[in-house]
């Protein structure tokens, strides 16, 4: 497997060479200066990639070229923005970079609520705790009829949650939910994000779904052209939060995704740690059944609680099967003939990063650095007693 980075651009504080030295060969990374809807200009691509070849690196992924809410809702001007989209496409493909991980999840990114949740070893994890969520959109954002999304229980708890916190906790909350995260499409306040929400959940997952599909009709072959492979990203975490519909979610999700446009260019991100932080997702069933159209991986590990809460566990940790899945996908890589780009995705922050302004929660050096060695020893453990037999 192709060991990758995610790198931030030229203001991230972790340089590329910092990279090269934690042994990656591989960067992944995007244009984030350029706003969500506008095309991609080539030279500005060409620009970027020159850069990261001179540290001594390839840019292998783009992830992502965002897709604006309005494809995604198919209201005001998406069809120039589906224009803009193929543009990018097509530039990406003329500057060599071939491959796209991009999502379609509406309204917010991936989403946490506790970006230091402190382990035992006193390192911190980011963490989705379902009772504080369930807190933040029944009691703080009131959303209309977010009582119903929910079970007793789970209210009961919320509302616990509530009357505990204080006025800075619940701010924190706040901006952890909807304030944007590293690699998302921006962040909302409070009033701005209701109406967005119902436009979404008036939409429904039927019409989502067909909002995706019209973009793969629009996009795919454009990307054939270009000789650039998309794959979608699953929603994060895969169910859905304030009633929002998701689209990305399971097994079956994907297989509609790969037939409703059957082409090459359409493929699946592998993210252990999405499709994991639901316990019905068989991650080595899903890498088996679509081998040949997953074109990138992230390797992440989740601890799963019974209401739907998780926390993201040591790479080698957690309810995933890594070693398993590093086999299915060692496999993969024969069936497609070629290796697949893979990325440490969400390191715990260790020590000596907490408290650094500048650190992006997930995206520390250390705990990346200590994630990515230890799958590159897997990986090599598995390809070495592959080899033996």
């Amino acid at each position: 497997m192709i060991e990758t980075w995610r790198w931030f651009g030229p203001g991230d504080s972790i340089t590329l060479e910092k990279i090269r030295q934690a042994g990656a060969t591989g960067i992944v990374t995007s244009l984030h200066d350029v706003p969500t809807g506008e095309a991609w200009p080539l030279e500005t691509i060409k620009s970027r990639k020159a850069m990261i070849e001179d540290a001594g690196m390839q840019w292998d992924v783009i992830e992502s070229i965002p897709v604006h809410n309005d494809i995604k809702s198919r209201t005001g001007n998406y069809r120039e923005l589906i224009e803009n989209y193929k543009t990018s496409v097509r530039n990406a493909g003329a500057a060599g970079v071939t491959t796209v991980c991009y999502n379609f999840m509406p309204v917010v990114d991936w989403t946490r609520t506790n970006l230091t949740y402190q382990l035992p070893d006193k390192s911190y994890a980011l963490r989705f705790e379902y009772s504080d969520f369930a807190a933040y959109d029944v009691f703080v954002m009131q959303r209309q009829g977010a009582e119903n999304d929910y079970s007793s229980d789970l209210l009961n708890k919320a509302k616990a949650r509530f009357d505990a916190m204080s006025d800075a906790e619940r701010e924190l909350l706040e901006k952890n939910i909807i304030a944007g995260l590293p690699g998302g499409e921006g962040s909302y306040n409070r009033e701005g994000i209701r109406d967005t929400i119902q436009q979404f959940i008036d939409l429904g997952e039927d019409g989502l779904r067909n909002s995706l599909f019209e973009f793969l009709e629009a996009v795919i072959p454009v990307a054939e052209e270009a000789g650039v492979k998309m794959c979608i990203h699953p929603d994060d975490p895969p169910f859905s939060l304030f009633g929002l519909p998701r689209v990305v979610s399971t097994q079956q999700d994907a297989r509609k995704i790969l037939e409703a446009v059957p082409s090459p260019a359409n493929g699946l991100t592998m993210c252990a740690g999405s499709y994991g932080a639901r316990g019905d997702n068989d991650l080595i069933a899903m890498v088996n059944e679509f081998a040949e159209r997953i074109y990138f991986v992230h390797l992440r590990n989740v601890k799963r609680e019974d209401d739907g809460s998780f926390y993201e566990a040591a790479h080698l940790d957690g309810d995933n099967d890594m070693v398993g899945l590093v086999q299915a996908l060692l496999k993969c890589e024969s069936s497609l003939g070629c290796q697949i780009p893979m990325r440490p995705d969400h390191g715990h922050t260790l020590s000596d990063e907490q408290g650094k302004a500048d650190l992006k929660p997930g995206y520390s050096y250390l705990g990346r650095l200590k994630g990515l060695a230890e799958l590159r020893g897997l990986i090599c453990a598995v390809s070495y007693m592959n080899a033996k037999h």
